[in-house]
């Protein structure tokens, strides 16, 4: 199995890192720096915004891709919850900045509906003309949790780098989510099935 390009993770996730091994192909990561999260389009659609942030990051990214070189970035937003009037909207959540903030979130999360969304963007140099993305949308049922353990989790696990203050691979999901629908993996940051996909659909992957 082997790809025609030099794969570039633009994350410094760990998780996504970890998903993307996973294929076996091989790639190297990079960190993107400069994208402002908050400086989204005028009305835009809240489940377009992963997919424009994992876009806007592949724009950020400081050096010319090369001939054979494929970008790949990211971005993962957690919506909660999920209004039992869809006219009502969600609420987005992304990375705590405090203990109050993670807190509140998980709070948020306790006994509800929310749906996780990532969006992928892949680029490569302008020989191949390779410029696609697409999301990927997992909803995810928490049961009700109670406050020490909302307050265990985020003391022994920090959970300041993830999008809705929580791992679904970490002690919160095991204890706590009663259920899943879409990719699992998706909820960790990367939809890895749509990304084999994707891969697929442009010749990328090749098993001769």
């Amino acid at each position: 199995m082997n790809t025609p390009f030099h794969l570039i993770l633009g994350s410094s996730s760990p998780r996504r890192k970890m998903l993307l091994e996973g294929t076996g192909l091989p790639f190297v990561t990079a960190s993107i720096d400069g994208v402002n999260e908050n400086h989204l389009p005028k009305g835009i659609d809240p489940i377009e915004i992963p997919q424009h942030l994992a876009y806007a990051k592949s724009l950020a990214y400081s050096k010319p891709l090369k001939e054979k070189e494929l970008l790949i970035t990211a971005d993962t937003l957690v919506f909660s919850a999920l209004p039992p009037d869809k006219s009502l909207p969600s609420v987005i959540l992304g990375k705590p900045q405090s203990q109050d903030e993670a807190f509140q979130m998980l709070r948020n999360l306790s006994g509800n509906w929310h749906k996780v969304i990532t969006g992928v963007f892949l680029r490569s140099a302008e020989a191949h003309k390779i410029a696609c993305g697409f999301s990927d949308i997992t909803k995810v049922l928490f049961s009700r949790l109670e406050k020490e353990e909302i307050q265990y989790y985020i003391e022994h696990y920090k959970p300041y780098d993830k999008a809705g203050a929580y791992g679904v691979q970490e002690w919160i999901g095991y204890i706590g989510i009663e259920r899943i629908e879409g990719s699992f993996y998706n909820v960790m940051g990367f939809p890895v099935q749509k990304f084999w996909a994707t891969l697929k659909q442009l010749n990328a992957v090749s098993f001769l």
